[in-house]
């Protein structure tokens, strides 16, 4: 039998009012209310840690550096308390030939730590899938070790209990999956039938990836939307939690990036500002341990967690057809309005 969190957070060190602290801010960061504390406390007291296996394909390695940088939890407590990373191949704990044989089961279908993992965890384990898949030229645009990659990805996924995708490449393709799309890049949901969630964003928001590694590890899967993203961080616009949001309603707009109407701290919707039809958490949790995002640093939102975000036009050019308030309007239509005209442009 593993280890329980809270034996592990006692081998660590950890007293009990850390422990409790710790159980107190994820119920929050999980969405959970108040009075689940005692529920939290007792899965960390009692469930085994969960095995996670992480993958890479087409992608920047954005969304790992942005995991490694959550403030609450720490990564550092994820990885070491809370779940057992068995393989990862950016943050690996062996190098060299130790960490070949981490991925032998893979490569050449030798028996090596990773065929341990996947036999003695079998429909347990998080499978968490960072990048793009390509489906082009029998997948051959993303080879390792001479192997297609998209081979990999099958093969680890038939015995996962949950597919994660992180990042907007593995849920919707990211850049690569942009026009033309050469290469027939795919999110991983188009290759592999598994229960999945996605949390999308170009790279998500640190705490963002934590907190929904938490609640797979704790109770399974969240509530998710439609599309499959956690309510509890896809649930609003930004839009909805903007600073700005006054301005909008006012009709007081930024006309150029470096107007005084920038200067005062104006809505940023005529230079680009997607946030009326992007669903994240930015303006809740922010980037840097709550310090900031691109809209309170005075740059329009990209709409980076959104499908296709990459062929929505320029970035610094405002979504056509939509009429702008001169009066206080409901931003849900403008909201409305805009994902009408970016889907007939798609079309």
């Amino acid at each position: 039998m593993g280890k329980t969190y809270w034996e592990a957070f006692k081998e660590a060190g950890i007293s009990r009012r850390e422990f409790l602290k710790f159980a107190t801010y994820i119920t929050g960061l999980m969405g959970l209310a108040p009075s689940m504390v005692p529920k939290v406390v007792e899965a960390l007291e009692t469930k085994e840690r969960i095995p996670v296996i992480w993958l890479h394909g087409l992608e920047c390695t954005g969304c790992t550096e942005s995991f490694i940088r959550s403030n609450a939890p720490y990564a550092s407590d994820l990885l070491l308390n809370v779940i057992t990373l068995e393989y990862d191949e950016t943050l690996p704990a062996a190098a060299g030939i130790l960490y070949e044989e981490n991925g032998k089961m893979v490569r050449s279908g030798l028996v090596g730590h990773l065929d341990k993992v996947v036999e003695e965890y079998k429909g347990k384990y998080i499978l968490v899938y960072e990048g793009g898949v390509p489906l082009g030229n029998d997948g051959r645009y993303c080879i390792v070790a001479g192997r297609p990659y998209k081979e990999d990805v099958v093969e680890l996924a038939k015995h996962a209990a949950v597919l994660m995708s992180v990042g907007t490449c593995a849920s919707w393709g990211g850049i690569q999956a942009a026009r033309p799309n050469p290469t027939h890049s795919v999110p991983v949901s188009d290759l592999v039938n598994k229960p999945l969630i996605k949390v999308p964003g170009c790279p998500p928001i640190p705490e963002v990836i934590t907190g929904t590694i938490l609640h797979l590890a704790l109770f399974g899967m969240p509530p998710l939307d439609d599309q499959g993203r956690p309510k509890q961080f896809f649930g609003n616009r930004i839009h909805d939690t903007c600073y700005r949001r006054p301005f909008f309603n006012a009709g007081q707009f930024v006309e150029k990036p470096d107007d005084d109407a920038a200067k005062k701290g104006w809505c940023l919707y005529k230079i680009g500002c997607r946030g009326p039809t992007t669903y994240a958490s930015c303006g809740n949790l922010r980037w840097f341990g709550g310090i900031s995002y691109p809209i309170q640093s005075g740059a329009p939102c990209i709409g980076c967690a959104d499908k296709n975000f990459w062929d929505k036009g320029p970035f610094f050019q405002r979504e056509k057809g939509i009429v702008l308030p001169n009066v206080e309007v409901d931003a849900d239509k403008v909201g409305v309005a805009a994902a009408a005209v970016t889907a007939g442009a798609l079309a």
